[in-house]
């Protein structure tokens, strides 16, 4: 088992996601040099040898999806009504926002925004390209995911069913089969014992101290089975990015829609293992 502690590089630490915006330039780097991420991974690398194994440091890159169907239904009828009523729907007759909604163009376009980021850094700074690529399971996730590394990395992303959005009474967050999901996304590698059902989504949301531990089982594979690995991406939804983040002893973020939120964390292994 590990212990986990997240620092965040976002400028000014305690700005909030209004002013920081969805993207800013450089990820938020605080570093404006050329070499600013051969920096900072040779600071990850210095940190790791200092650790000795017991203390190990990755940076995390949490990908938020882009503007969803029932992103813009809950703007439409705002956050209360949204929870109490129409969450429950699949449409009101004129937006249908469920089961596993997709992007609308807005979100494809937030997608792209990303990816511009990602081409700057690539040329401006030479910035290193992840070692793993997660996605959560569902179709808008999955198509920021697609976007957002379009012409930048050829790396197939393995889908984790822990990467989800909080599941449960809100019908957006019921999952495809995994033969709809293959089938849509083949270039997508889905993890060991991925069922072909939802068996998750149930009538009754799901809690925050879940969603934290399953965002913690997602830390320890990253821990366990990435070892050698410094730099992953998580693309992923806010309610489970929240998860992660008091997983590792961050401060809840709203984190926009399309937002990528850099995070370096460290894990201490425990005594119990």
């Amino acid at each position: 088992m590990f212990r986990y502690e997240g620092f965040s590089h976002k400028t000014p630490p305690l700005t909030g996601p209004a002013v920081i915006g969805a993207v800013p330039p450089r990820f938020g780097l605080l570093d404006v040099s050329d070499a600013r991420w051969t920096n900072l991974m040779a600071r990850l690398q210095e940190l790791n040898a200092a650790g000795a194994g017991d203390d190990s440091y990755k940076l995390i890159f949490f990908g938020r999806h882009g503007e969803g169907y029932h992103n813009v239904a809950e703007a439409k009828y705002g956050t209360e009504a949204w929870n109490d009523y129409w969450s429950k729907l699949d449409s009101d007759g004129e937006l249908t926002w469920a089961p596993d909604p997709e992007l609308t163009a807005i979100g494809k376009a937030q997608a792209v925004d990303a990816n511009a980021v990602w081409k700057t850094e690539l040329a401006a700074a030479n910035m290193p390209l992840p070692g793993r690529l997660y996605c959560s399971p569902m179709t808008r996730a999955i198509q920021t995911n697609v976007i957002t590394f379009e012409g930048v990395s050829d790396r197939r992303a393995v889908i984790l069913e822990n990467c989800r959005e909080e599941y449960g009474s809100h019908t957006c967050d019921i999952r495809r089969t995994r033969t709809q999901i293959h089938t849509a996304f083949p270039q997508f590698e889905m993890e060991d014992g991925f069922t072909e059902e939802d068996e998750l989504w149930t009538e009754e949301r799901e809690s925050k101290p879940s969603v934290a531990a399953r965002a913690t089982i997602v830390l320890e594979r990253i821990f366990r089975e990435d070892e050698g690995v410094l730099f992953v991406s998580i693309t992923a939804h806010g309610g489970i990015i929240n998860g992660f983040l008091h997983a590792v002893g961050r401060p809840r973020y709203v984190l926009p829609t399309g937002g990528v939120l850099p995070i370096v964390v460290k894990a201490t292994r425990t005594n119990s293992e």
